[in-house]
């Protein structure tokens, strides 16, 4: 099977993340997407957020719901530890090995990856999906990096066509803090369960 991995706090899940899920699945023909948040990453203070990892994890159950090709992995989630992109990928490649393996990133990401933990040990297990939106004038700088990252790393890296969606998981963060409706920009179970959970009320 062709597996897209979608990695993310998903604080909260948003209908962008769904729309970057679709268009991977469509433009590289994806068997399944898998949406993993994370439980403890190494580049962000889940705490200060105030949603524990339960609460990130079952807005993505809800939000994937509907859709036949994603499915939730709760691998990431359920570890103690600090979870680092090498790490994951290697295990699904050693549990799965005869899967072909899809990594989504965004553009900022893209431009960081040399920097993360161990990357000459992702680019082995996965075809990397650096997501590319056509409002942002950033396709060339993308395409040298990634002609810098394959000739350093020997890594498979694609340009993914993105839909446009000018929001952010932190946007939407401030806006339920300021009382505001964040219905269109989530699906309507996400948009209810913050509602019922009071989430992000309380940030400072």
């Amino acid at each position: 099977m062709k597996i897209g991995i979608m990695g993310g706090t998903f604080d909260p899940i948003h209908n962008g993340h769904l729309m970057l899920g679709q268009a991977a699945c469509e433009a590289f023909r994806l068997d399944q997407v898998w949406y993993m948040p994370n439980g403890n990453p190494p580049h962000k203070d889940i705490a200060r957020y105030g949603t524990d990892a339960q609460d990130r994890a079952e807005m993505v159950r809800l939000a994937i719901a509907p859709y036949k090709e994603f499915r939730f992995e709760p691998y990431e989630i359920k570890r103690m530890e600090v979870s680092y992109s090498y790490r994951t990928m290697e295990y699904f490649k050693e549990l799965y090995p005869d899967h072909e393996y899809y990594f989504i990133i965004g553009a900022d990401s893209l431009f960081m990856l040399d920097q993360w933990n161990h990357p000459e040990r992702i680019f082995p297990t996965c075809t990397v999906l650096a997501a590319y939106r056509d409002e942002i004038n950033t396709r060339r700088a993308m395409e040298d990096k990634i002609r810098d990252l394959t000739k350093t790393y020997r890594a498979r890296i694609r340009l993914l066509v993105t839909p446009l969606m000018k929001i952010s998981s932190h946007e939407l963060r401030e806006a339920v803090k300021e009382g505001k409706s964040i219905s269109q920009w989530v699906p309507e179970p996400v948009a209810a369960y913050i509602r019922e959970k009071h989430l992000y009320i309380g940030e400072g």
